[in-house]
């Protein structure tokens, strides 16, 4: 079935609410083992088939913000969800307090319990109109920016449709282009400034009602954080500055001079090389035709994948008028459907829509059939190591997307991955001071984002009211909806260029590494699944060192010449 085929149905919430406390109560009476099983079980196949509508509603209204209909249903669900959450969380209590737990725990493993009591430590009824609250906030940040129209050369362009621009090999489209970008962030900073001044109070009020000094450990516990704290995260951060900033700072002044720039600005940033950046060749069906290609000849089990992605057409890719900016990839379990959005512009970054999130995708396909469903769901760290891994285990193929210029893309890719760690660890340190600092006005907050620009990206050149002001964090999405989630790509990217390096030297026994740690998907935790894979932990001392050092010897040996 083709996902434009699935039937939608709103779930009533009484409905809902009657059936999650039947099954609750079932539950509860369960006077053995295999009867707890199999209740839970049915609980287990309820829950995902309500969320599955969910998912419905969310993705056909990012495609098109302007349908009605969705736009209605992503509301209800916004509204709703925090209500199913009560009756989901005390099916999560008995679960965890059931007699036959023991046993529970020998036929699952101890994790999903442990993720089950992390989750019950995110919710109170008290909470509920917080967290309608936060979802409408949300919802209204995503669609102030898809309704985004940049004016520019005549033309009228949504932000994703600017991508192009930003690239031009002619410096002064570059400036002029990233002028009429940042000018549109600008007329709207008074709603910037006002959705997240209410998303950071809002969020620090659900902390201080549920316990909490602040809302950084409630933040903690939603992202599952089970294997490692803020301490850890903090020492990673201070190895980015120590071993990262340093190579970033090297990769940048050499790029300076290729484009031929004193210093790099921001509306120089996105430009690898003076001849141009490597773009895809051939149209968007050229380009799916070389992706059946390359997984059909990656695996077995890719081939697979990529075909029933095509035959149940699980993807949409092109940009269009009211489109939600971004990419993202949605796994519904109930229909064992993983959903790939993004937005092409003509730039490698629509090759990393069948990459990167070809990676969530294919570790969510291999996933569906794990029960219970809790142990489908990796930590989003996890989630990350699969999508940013498979872009590197699908260089051999690059050559079929960008032809002559290959070697122009795998150079910026890997230096990319470099030079992306002090901006993602940037953004997570942005958000601590931010939540523990709940009573800072937005000018306090904007300086706080100018004083790490100078610590972790002290070769770039800011221009424009939008940098200058610092509010350049107003435009990344994860800092207004997905709060603390950022640490988890700079943590991923680690284990995959960990990943990449031992491809270099043995790609099969590489990839079968990779494939064993996707197919585990949320039976161990990050921590345990690198230390299975022998890959060195991101936390440990000297980690980030080698990593870096093996891709900055790579770029240094592989040279590109610039014609």
């Amino acid at each position: 079935m083709k996902f434009s085929e699935v039937t939608y149905k709103r779930p009533i919430l009484e409905e809902v609410k009657a059936e999650l406390t039947r099954l609750l109560e079932a539950f509860k009476a369960a006077k053995t083992p295999e009867e707890a099983f199999a209740v839970y079980k049915r609980c287990d196949e309820y829950g995902n088939s309500v969320s599955a509508m969910g998912a419905v509603a969310y993705i056909r209204n990012s495609m098109d913000t302007t349908d009605e209909f969705y736009n209605k249903e992503k509301a209800y669900f916004d509204e709703v969800g925090p209500e199913i959450q009560e009756y989901g969380q005390k099916l999560n209590l008995a679960l965890v307090e059931s007699p036959h737990r023991a046993a529970m725990e020998k036929e699952f493993g101890k994790l999903m319990f442990l993720n089950t009591e992390m989750e019950l430590k995110t919710f109170s009824p008290e909470i509920i109109a917080d967290l309608q609250e936060e979802n409408r906030l949300c919802t209204e940040y995503d669609k102030l920016l898809a309704s985004a129209q940049i004016e520019f050369r005549g033309k009228t362009y949504t932000l994703a449709q600017m991508g192009p621009f930003h690239e031009d090999t002619d410096r002064a489209t570059r400036k002029e282009a990233r002028a009429a970008a940042t000018a549109w962030f600008m007329e709207q900073r008074e709603a910037l400034d006002r959705i997240f001044d209410e998303l950071v109070r809002l969020r620090d009020t659900m902390a201080k009602k549920l316990g909490y000094a602040s809302f950084t450990e409630l933040g903690y516990y939603r992202m599952t954080r089970n294997c490692y704290d803020e301490t850890m995260v903090d020492v990673f951060r201070q190895q980015i500055q120590k071993h990262i900033v340093p190579v970033s700072e090297r990769l940048k002044a050499e790029k300076a001079k290729r484009i031929g720039v004193e210093r790099v600005t921001v509306y120089d940033d996105a430009l690898d090389f003076l001849s141009g950046n490597a773009k895809p060749q051939g149209t968007p069906d050229d380009i799916f035709a070389h992706g059946k290609k390359m997984y059909t000849e990656l695996s077995p089990e890719t081939a697979e994948f990529f075909d029933y992605m095509l035959e149940c057409d699980l993807f949409d890719v092109l940009t269009r008028k009211g489109k939600s900016p971004g990419g993202y990839c949605y796994s519904i379990g109930a229909l064992k459907m993983p959903f790939i959005f993004a937005n092409f512009n003509g730039t490698s970054g629509d090759i990393d829509v069948l990459t990167h999130e070809a990676g969530h995708a294919f570790a969510g396909y291999n996933a569906f059939d794990i029960y219970p469903s809790a142990l489908q769901d990796y930590s989003s760290e996890t989630a990350e190591v699969h999508s940013m891994s498979m872009e590197f285990f699908t260089w051999p193929w690059m050559e079929g997307f960008f032809g002559a210029q290959t070697g122009k893309y795998r150079y910026a890719h890997l230096a990319g991955a470099l030079t992306f760690l002090p901006y993602g660890t940037m953004v997570d340190e942005f958000q601590h001071h931010i939540y523990a600092n709940p009573g800072w006005t937005p000018a306090r907050r904007n300086e706080c984002w100018l004083e790490l620009e100078a610590k972790y990206r002290p070769y770039l050149d800011l221009d424009f009211d939008f940098y200058r002001e610092g509010r350049r964090w107003q435009a990344q999405a994860h800092i207004y909806e997905r709060p603390f989630y950022y640490i988890d790509y700079c943590l991923a990217q680690t284990m995959a260029l960990a990943f990449w390096a031992e491809a270099q030297k043995d790609f099969k026994a590489a990839w079968a590494k990779y494939l064993q740690f996707l197919k585990l998907a949320g039976t161990k935790t990050f921590t345990d699944l690198v230390a299975g894979a022998n890959l060195p932990s991101p936390f440990a001392e000297g980690c980030l060192n080698t990593v870096a050092s093996a891709a900055a010897k790579w770029l240094d040996e592989n040279p590109v010449e610039d014609q």
